[in-house]
């Protein structure tokens, strides 16, 4: 299991929802700082916002656009099968490109689970007895982050999981670690939290707080569920069976079911249109994760990260 360094320990600290509520307060005073807005931010509406925007046509605000944050966030443009800005008609078409397929092979052997995205590791390890490893002092269940079905979270009690976030610089389309039939997608409404590094160590149960769309899928190594997380300037999810799933169109959790549904390792399976966070849960306890797979290290779809 993978934690940061650097924050310090207050055991008689007062309850406050920054903090955790199991009194192991890991307390860093920037993190917190940059989080506290979080709450009060009016995270939907930004959301729609964002989404609105990044469809905007305009051809001669958009090429500016996509070269301006290239330039900021330190995009490689030559990966992108388009790498001429004037070619996207919209940012959210620039945000969603697809790369040269060259350039992501995808780690062979049916039993070698490959990396979703292009991203950074966040955590990873295994589940015990329900509860994932999110930052130092706090943890979240899968029962929560599944959506609250005892039955769907059962297989994963005491499986093993990765968490790995997509900076705004990264391809943001996900394919699949492993070969799959989907079971069934579920919908789970929640806030918008930022997903950085200073809001994973100071929000507890950020994951299980935040929308969700959660994949469940049949492997021949036992159940997966891909969870894409939601944020405050993911202006939608989308999957490859159902298109856009958020922003979503009523309240209240949402099960649906698409027969038929069969996925190859390296297919993609969904996009963000704008960055995030993707967890994996796996039921196979006897996982054994690669080596160097530390904190903050980047990852590049297809690159090998276990054996099952």
């Amino acid at each position: 299991m993978i934690e940061r360094k650097g924050a310090f320990s207050l055991p008689n600290f007062p309850y406050h929802p920054l903090f955790a509520p199991d009194r192991e307060v890991k307390m860093n005073i920037p993190d917190i700082l940059k989080s506290w807005p979080l709450y009060i931010l009016p995270h939907h509406f930004i959301s729609r916002l964002v989404f609105r925007l990044t469809r905007i046509q305009c051809p001669t605000i958009v090429p500016g656009t996509i070269r301006l944050f290239s330039d900021v966030f330190k995009v490689n443009l030559e990966e992108a099968q388009n790498p001429d800005p004037a070619s996207y008609n919209t940012f959210n078409e620039f945000f969603t490109r697809p790369l040269k397929p060259e350039l992501r092979p995808i780690a062979e052997g049916e039993n070698v689970l490959s990396s979703p995205v292009d991203g950074a590791v966040s955590q990873s390890g295994k589940i015990e007895e329900g509860r994932i490893f999110q930052a130092k002092g706090h943890y979240y269940s899968a029962l929560e982050l599944l959506g609250g079905d005892e039955k769907r979270a059962a297989p994963f009690m005491n499986g093993q999981f990765m968490t790995i976030y997509l900076s705004p610089r990264d391809y943001h389309r996900i394919h699949m670690p492993l070969a799959g039939k989907l079971v069934e997608q579920v919908y789970v409404p929640g806030r918008l939290f930022s997903v950085a590094g200073h809001t994973t160590r100071t929000i507890p149960r950020l994951f299980a707080r935040n929308e969700r769309v959660v994949a469940l899928f049949d492997t021949d190594y036992g159940k997966l569920a891909m969870v894409l997380v939601g944020a405050i300037n993911v202006a939608a999810i989308e999957t490859v069976w159902d298109g856009l799933v958020t922003p979503p169109q009523g309240w209240g959790v949402k099960r649906q079911v698409f027969p038929d549904v069969t996925l190859a390792k390296g297919e993609e399976m969904g996009r963000f249109n704008m960055g995030s966070t993707v967890i994996l849960l796996l039921e196979n306890p006897g996982l054994q994760w690669g080596q160097g797979l530390l904190a903050d290290k980047p990852l590049k779809l297809g690159e090998r990260l276990a054996t099952l």
